[in-house]
């Protein structure tokens, strides 16, 4: 008697929906009725390729972009701390423990020295920073960036990591956008006169192009800050004012003093009479420095 294989037929995929016979939708990792939504298979597979490439030659088995806000770049892994397997079986007691030494001993082996556990420290207090700032991912790169140079030029000895980090995170805001001191100083894990310590030294020892404020540039700060509406017409003359002075030789000094003065100056032409204490509170200074620099604009708008 001779044997022969029987061949089996493989079932043939089903087309159409068995309850109602609707079309399939195999979005979402799961096949479901776009009519009545019925799921008929779920947790599937892509046996694809993880790259999309248009080009066969630029096809590679890559993970996530390096980058520079952290201290490894992103190469590292974690292990997690799931109580059950890929299968969603429960990990019995002995494998908890092991998988609890392995953490401990994985936490230990990511960094090669104690410079880079502090480079790891200050590149996530950036991230801290930077987070509760609301500021942009170009901002964070920047200032970690800025960090890593003064972790180089060993300008962290004697200085804290979080004063450290502030002074970062308020130089590459300096060099792209507004932000006070104060504002910086209320998230931060240091006093606001070791933030400027830090600030002054990365500034002068790394020759940094941090842009001077110009009044015109703190004009629509003060503006915001008085606590009366502000009209369209004080805005512009306000704005104005700071131009004419911009440059000016005999206008060098306190930038929040100058721009009070030409608030000051701008609501009294246009009637928009505030107090002198109203719009010093707004800029940040004292009334005597709005009434010198008050008094100096008018000298300079009379010429």
């Amino acid at each position: 008697m001779s044997s022969q294989p029987v061949a089996t037929a493989e079932p043939s995929p089903v087309s159409s929906c068995p309850e109602c016979s609707g079309h399939f939708d195999r979005a979402g990792g799961e096949t479901h009725c776009s009519d009545c939504g019925l799921v008929v298979d779920e947790q599937q597979i892509d046996h694809g390729p993880e790259w999309r490439a248009f080009d066969a030659d630029e096809c590679r088995r890559t993970g996530a972009p390096r980058t520079v806000t952290r201290h490894d770049k992103g190469l590292s892994t974690e292990i997690g701390r799931d109580q059950s397997d890929a299968n969603g079986t429960a990990l019995s007691a002995r494998k908890k423990r092991r998988l609890s030494r392995q953490r401990r001993l994985h936490s230990r082996a990511k960094f090669e020295s104690k410079r880079q556990r502090n480079l790891a420290h200050g590149l996530g207090e950036i991230r801290r920073l930077t987070s509760a700032l609301e500021l942009s991912d170009s901002l964070r790169t920047q200032a970690c960036s800025l960090f890593k140079s003064a972790q180089d030029s060993d300008l962290l000895m004697g200085r804290s990591i979080e004063g450290g980090a502030a002074a970062a995170v308020y130089i590459a805001c300096r060099c792209s956008t507004g932000i006070e001191m104060h504002r910086l100083a209320d998230v931060a894990r240091c006093s606001e006169s070791h933030v400027w310590t830090v600030y002054r030294a990365f500034q002068f020892e790394l020759e940094l192009p941090v842009p001077i404020e110009r009044p015109v540039d703190r004009v629509p700060r003060v503006l915001a800050a008085l606590p009366v509406p502000v009209t369209d017409e004080t805005r512009r003359r306000a704005r104005e004012l700071a131009r004419q002075v911009d440059g000016d030789p005999a206008f060098t000094g306190s930038r929040r003093g100058i721009a009070a003065g030409c608030v000051y100056l701008a609501g009294e032409e246009t009637g928009q009479e505030w107090t002198q204490t109203t719009v010093a509170e707004a800029a940040g200074v004292v009334p005597p420095t709005l009434r010198m620099w008050h008094q100096r604009l008018l000298e300079h708008v009379d010429e």
